[in-house]
């Protein structure tokens, strides 16, 4: 699964990275615990070019009874988003990318847990492959939320997890986000793990498995 990341990089660079052309975030706070249910940056494709705004993390779908179901709907899985309830729909139209610089797993160690950081090799910017959707309370008022989608793990990541985030190809992202791409084979096909040897993995202290823990200090390599 993909349950927590960071995102430290600031609203300009993030901006240029994805030559946004429309942002509905006027100032950026390096996060560098983002757990879930948290407002996330995410970038989609709009009529006017690509579309800079929030969504909180953790899905309501748009027929959902109760926004509370979000806290359980983080994730969608690679092998059935394309035949779950939830996600089949958008697929075909509500593709978004969340950026991140760095996501955090644990792994078992005896009884205990270590938790890693993993990023890319030269600590850049990376796209995980998301969808969103948009909820109504009974009083009319919206709800934007999304989903992190998850893969099988690569070679770095499949001895720390069983599971990893789908991180888009840099060359793939314009296809995930294309308002005119509904080939649900070819989308599926984006959705694999991406290439170890551009990426690289550390231990990070504990204190990052408290959600209230929210300091630079969490990004320590503690070798």
């Amino acid at each position: 699964m993909c349950g927590r990341f960071t995102i430290t990089v600031t609203l300009e660079e993030l901006i240029a990275h994805y030559l946004i052309d429309d942002s509905k975030i006027a100032t950026l706070k390096p996060n560098y615990n983002v757990a879930p249910m948290h407002n996330v940056p995410a970038v989609i494709a709009s009529d006017a070019g690509k579309r800079l705004g929030e969504l909180r993390w953790g899905l309501v779908p748009f027929w959902a009874k109760d926004e509370k179901i979000g806290s359980k709907m983080i994730n969608a899985r690679a092998e059935t988003v394309a035949d779950k309830p939830a996600f089949k729909r958008l697929l075909k139209t509500k593709r978004c990318i969340i950026p991140a610089d760095g996501f955090y797993e644990w792994k078992k160690d005896g009884t205990s847990k270590q938790p890693y950081r993993i990023l890319m090799s030269d600590g850049s910017l990376f796209s995980f492959a998301g969808l969103y959707d948009t909820w109504e309370d009974p009083e009319g008022k919206k709800l934007s939320t999304c989903t992190i989608i998850t893969t099988t793990p690569n070679s770095l990541m499949e001895d720390i997890h069983d599971r990893m985030p789908v991180i888009l190809r840099p060359e793939d992202e314009a296809d995930w986000l294309g308002r005119d791409n509904d080939d649900v084979e070819s989308l599926l096909k984006l959705l694999k793990p991406y290439d170890a040897a551009k990426m690289r993995a550390y231990k990070v202290p504990s204190a990052v498995g408290n959600v209230r823990n929210n300091s630079k200090e969490l990004l320590e390599d503690i070798g």
